[in-house]
């Protein structure tokens, strides 16, 4: 290869994790964007930052293959042999996010359709039909280029497909779509009378006689079949992953280096991370917290929870966040001094054994000029670029925290289909929002210092003490047997309300809303009894009155004792929380939307169900364990501005000095202390 360094052999298989020492750093690098004489300016001030890892290629294709068929490597031959030579390896992207122009002037059938019909057009990001010959013969073509000319290059450590797929573009109703989905339909269900009868096609006369009338769910007169609508979600769903197996299997026909795409947990609802992490050697996620949010690390968290779980608890990757600022939010809120920092040791916290931006140099021109980057354009005379630098200094500190594993104490049920079905048209009420209530849940348990996994309801749950349901609208008979067993095996179950409302086919369960869950609940749900906007009622609690609005619910008790109960609105009189002894276990149900201080007071007895404490810490003091074979790692960051005092003796790794009885954490500042097996302090004052 022009440019190869001499007697380099060829890279060794490696494990699902890249061949990298140490918490990787580093960010996207898009040298085309820039003359070449100011690339050996950009790996100088790489090293000056202790960057290790940088991500190549991923908005390149119209440079790579200039013309069908035709491939020029020798800039990126260029690029990559620069950052071999100073040290720095390669997440090797293949660029197919972005079709060039020539792709869409040979095959304008490959055009994106939207749901009302509009063609989408070039200039912009995204992805062209995904399920269009035209692209898939594409795709291979170029991945298969890229890995065959850099499968054995030294610095290329990780192969990074596509990028942020269902971003911006999902789901599509082309012409080729329509005829995938036919397809796909047939492969489910084998033949239209099981089409029939999932769909419920005798509502509104829909029946279908030939598989060719059967199409996308596009704008209608009035709402469309919700159980198509669901159907079609998935199918989206699959034809993103069959375009990355398509990359990943041309790959790994060259390639032994491993294989991964950037998800975007907690922010894009279009794909199934659960499904999508069987697919990936390594997990990589990219995380933009709402800058609006006056906490925002909390949201932060919980997409580094999910990350972690989709991962099955193995180290991934922080593939992008950003320094400051983004560019596509509202209101995009600076970060301040200290905020990168300590986003970025949330997420390693977390479970990331590697931190990476979106962008090494903040881009001129295009829609991204104003998103933040490690070098920024005020330059290395800024504070950003000062604090990218001692960050990457930091984190060469935590070397020997990597492969390290959190252990939760909990888990939230995330279920991405239940979402989707959720989300659809005609529901009792626009307040029943999933996100809303599983932030809700998760908030609580951030702020007391509960580790949280996130699962399935089909998961093996019993390793967890407690198990929230705070939005599981859609439910199978198989979840809800093993929720079922879950409790009656001694595990404590918190239940939200609108749960297990529908089976896969968007059906309601015969016998009732709620109707799998009557068992472990010991209650039905009769009736759901919304309330209007602005309604706030109270719930008689323990000798207290919590408030809640936005939804009640008529329950009949089957054998749940009644711990609160409903003070005004259409269920006034009526129990509003439950709790079941089932087994060895116990169910609680929440029919009503508590406000923080009402979840507070019920989750303070379901901790005491579960046998767990949380830890008394400051507000806004976040604590993780990260645990080691023979060690602990308690990660300490404090999103206040006053000091914390919290509980710990080991060696703080950042400052490399001892800490003895409690480690005294300034405001806005990050600790990692190192401790034997079971050291970590539970409490703080």
């Amino acid at each position: 290869m022009p440019g190869r360094p001499d007697g380099v052999s060829r890279v060794e298989p490696t494990s699902a994790w890249p061949a990298l020492r140490g918490i990787a750093y580093g960010g996207d690098y898009n040298p085309e964007q820039w003359p070449r004489e100011t690339w050996r300016d950009d790996v100088r001030l790489m090293r000056e930052a202790g960057v290790t890892l940088v991500s190549v290629g991923i908005f390149s294709w119209a440079l790579l293959e200039p013309a069908e068929g035709e491939f020029d490597f020798a800039w990126l031959d260029e690029v990559i042999d620069l950052l071999h030579e100073n040290g720095i390896r390669v997440d090797l992207g293949t660029p197919t996010a972005s079709p060039p122009a020539w792709f869409f002037a040979a095959h304008p059938d490959a055009r994106v359709i939207d749901r009302d019909g509009r063609v989408m057009g070039f200039g912009s990001r995204g992805m062209a039909s995904h399920s269009a010959p035209a692209y898939r013969e594409a795709i291979v073509r170029i991945a298969s280029a890229l890995a065959a000319r850099y499968a054995d290059h030294p610095a290329v450590v990780l192969w990074h497909v596509h990028n942020e797929y269902g971003v911006p573009v999902g789901e599509d109703y082309s012409a080729h779509s329509v005829a995938a989905f036919r397809t796909w339909l047939r492969e489910r269900y084998g033949n239209l009378e099981a089409l029939n009868a999932a769909w419920g096609t005798a509502f509104w006369g829909q029946r279908y006689t030939a598989w060719e009338h059967v199409g996308a769910p596009a704008i209608a007169p009035s709402v469309v079949n919700p159980a198509q609508r669901l159907d079609f979600a998935r199918f989206t769903d699959a034809q993103l992953r069959a375009c990355f197996r398509a990359e990943r299997d041309a790959i790994r026909a060259h390639a032994t280096q491993p294989i991964t795409t950037n998800f975007m947990a907690n922010q894009s609802w279009t794909t199934d991370l659960w499904k999508w992490a069987a697919e990936v050697d390594v997990v990589s996620d990219d995380s933009y917290p709402w800058a609006a949010d006056p906490e925002n690390e909390i949201g932060l968290a919980m997409a580094s929870d999910l990350t972690r779980s989709v991962a099955g608890g193995a180290p991934w990757i922080l593939m992008e966040h950003s320094t400051s600022a983004v560019n596509w939010q509202p209101r995009n809120v600076a970060k301040r001094p200290g905020e990168m920092a300590r986003n970025s040791l949330a997420h390693f916290g977390r479970g990331a054994d590697a931190v990476l931006f979106f962008q090494w140099r903040a881009s001129r021109s295009g829609a991204e000029k104003f998103h933040s980057a490690m070098l920024p354009h005020a330059g290395t005379s800024s504070r950003v670029w000062r604090e990218v630098v001692q960050l990457g200094a930091d984190l060469g500190k935590l070397a020997e925290v990597q492969g390290s594993r959190v252990v939760a104490d909990a888990a939230i049920l995330w279920d991405f289909e239940s979402a989707w079905a959720q989300d659809l048209e005609w529901r009792p009420s626009v307040e029943l929002d999933h996100k809303e209530r599983t932030r809700a849940y998760y908030e609580r348990l951030w702020r007391d210092r509960i580790t949280v996994d996130f699962a399935l309801p089909t998961h093996d749950l019993a390793q967890y003490p407690l198990v929230i349901a705070p939005a599981q609208y859609l439910l199978t008979a198989r979840g809800a047997a093993n929720l079922e067993r879950y409790v009656a095996g001694g595990g404590t179950l918190v239940v939200s309300y609108f749960a297990a409302v529908v089976d896969e086919h968007d059906r309601v369960h015969e016998g009732g809303y709620g109707a799998p869950l009557a068992t472990a609940l010991g209650l039905r749900v009769e009736e759901f009894l919304p309330l209007r906007e602005g309604e706030v009622t109270t719930v008689a609690y323990g000798g207290a009155e919590l408030t809640a609005d936005a939804w009640q619910e008529h329950l009949v008790l089957e054998g749940a004792e009644v711990r609160g109960v409903h003070q005004g609105g259409p269920a006034a009189g009526g129990p509003a929380v439950t709790r079941h002894s089932h087994g060895r276990g116990h169910a609680w149900y929440v029919s009503t939307r508590l406000d923080p201080a009402g979840l507070a007071a019920v989750m303070a007895d379901v901790y005491a169900d579960a046998g767990l404490a949380p830890a008394d810490a400051p507000e806004g003091v976040e604590l993780v364990t990260r645990r080691g074979p023979d060690t602990d790692y308690l990660v300490a960051v404090n999103h206040r501005d006053t000091p914390a005092r919290i509980p710990a003796t080991g060696r703080e790794l950042l400052a490399d000095a001892p800490v003895e009885g409690a480690l005294e954490l300034p405001g806005g500042a990050v600790a990692v202390v190192r401790t034997p097996h079971g050291a970590t302090g539970d409490t703080a004052s």
